[in-house]
């Protein structure tokens, strides 16, 4: 991928981006099978590829510059504003509406929030576009209401210009502090979702709720996640699966089976109520989806279902549920990770579990990160 930011050392985000792709796969191969070597794996397949360009369907990007000359993008190290809107990370249909983005700062008299003197009010703006439909989310993140008027006076504009836009949003980050969003959101159009679908499972995609960036990657790891327990059912019949860290569905709707039972825990409401959503178009009646902290449902759980998803966040699954995990003691854990280094110390607290498949799925191309599909095994 070219990148005339990256060349000129303007934007150094992509820190990997001087590497050939097939390098950067290579590197990240070699640094996961080096780092998960102690737990000799039964079998460690071929990594996931990434497209190298226009894959990223989410974009967060800072306000800056005036009112009259809005600027999208970036600090960098040495200070200075750079304008992103023609970032190659992105699909191209995010430029057209990054453009319509900075005329709308320019008609609402939105003024970009300054760090340094803590004033104005537009500190950034989130866009998110669904693969499966191509319509788009849009989120102002604002330091207080006092342009959420004007926001929703020119609202209609943006949406005559921006047919597409399916979702427009506001929220509300008071503090003085480099915090991407506040808890409180405030939906501006009668659509309060994006509809996103993958592998056929249809998800639905909040304006707080966490999804891949990566849509492409993100089905190949719940199709491949799908197929591995379809594999463990053939071997071993089961009928129970936990879901934990589950998000808005995506692992335990794509795995789940007719005759089996799921339970999926994720501690954000809004996220259980598409998780729920999508599982009633699915026709799933042997779905339950709660929302709960996983570890806290872990914990005060008394008997382990056959197979066991989770999909942490960057820290891991921690000692503690790691410690329930083995207590509970299922059968089977498929586990997620968005962090080969926590991945690696929560399998040591894993100790009566056997690390049956790797798989890497490049998630970040052009960075050192990736996510990491596992298979495990309970030993007697």
């Amino acid at each position: 991928m070219y990148c005339h930011h990256f060349q000129a050392k303007r934007c150094q985000s992509c820190q990997w981006l001087a590497k050939p792709y097939r390098q950067q796969l290579a590197d990240k191969q070699l640094q996961l099978v080096t780092l998960l070597a102690d737990f000799q794996p039964e079998q460690i397949l071929a990594p996931v590829a990434s497209a190298e360009q226009g894959f990223r369907y989410k974009a967060k990007m800072v306000v800056l510059g005036t009112v009259d000359e809005p600027i999208l993008g970036i600090v960098n190290a040495q200070g200075e504003q750079v304008d992103l809107a023609d970032c190659p990370l992105y699909p191209a249909s995010f430029a057209p509406v990054f453009a319509l983005c900075k005329t709308f700062i320019r008609r609402a008299s939105l003024t970009p929030y300054d760090i340094a003197s803590r004033r104005g009010e537009l500190k950034y703006i989130l866009l998110s576009q669904s693969l499966h439909s191509g319509r788009f989310m849009l989120r102002f993140v604002l330091r207080s209401k006092n342009c959420l008027a004007s926001i929703t006076k020119h609202l209609s504009w943006l949406e005559q210009q921006l047919p597409e836009l399916e979702l427009c949003s506001v929220n509300l980050q008071p503090a003085a502090a480099a915090i991407l969003e506040g808890p409180e959101e405030i939906v501006l159009t009668e659509q309060t979702v994006l509809a996103e679908q993958l592998n056929q499972v249809p998800l639905y995609l909040q304006p707080q709720s966490f999804f891949q960036t990566q849509p492409v990657v993100a089905a190949s790891l719940y199709l491949n996640a799908a197929q591995w327990a379809d594999e463990l059912q053939q071997h071993k019949q089961f009928s129970q699966i936990w879901d934990l860290f589950c998000g808005v569905g995506g692992f335990g709707l794509h795995l789940v089976k007719p005759g089996q039972t799921l339970v999926g825990i994720e501690i954000a409401p809004a996220a259980i109520a598409s998780a729920q959503r999508s599982a009633a178009e699915l026709g799933l009646a042997d779905v339950s989806f709660v929302a709960l902290d996983a570890s806290a449902f872990a914990n005060a759980a008394a008997k382990a279902p056959d197979l066991l998803v989770v999909n942490p966040p960057r820290r891991g699954l921690g000692a503690t549920l790691c410690q329930d995990i083995e207590r509970l003691a299922p059968a089977w854990l498929i586990y997620s990770s968005c962090n080969a280094a926590t991945l690696k110390e929560d399998l040591a607290g894993l100790k009566h579990y056997k690390l049956l498949k790797v798989q890497l799925f490049d998630m970040f191309a052009h960075s050192s990160h990736y996510e990491v599909l596992t298979l495990l095994q309970r030993q007697a």
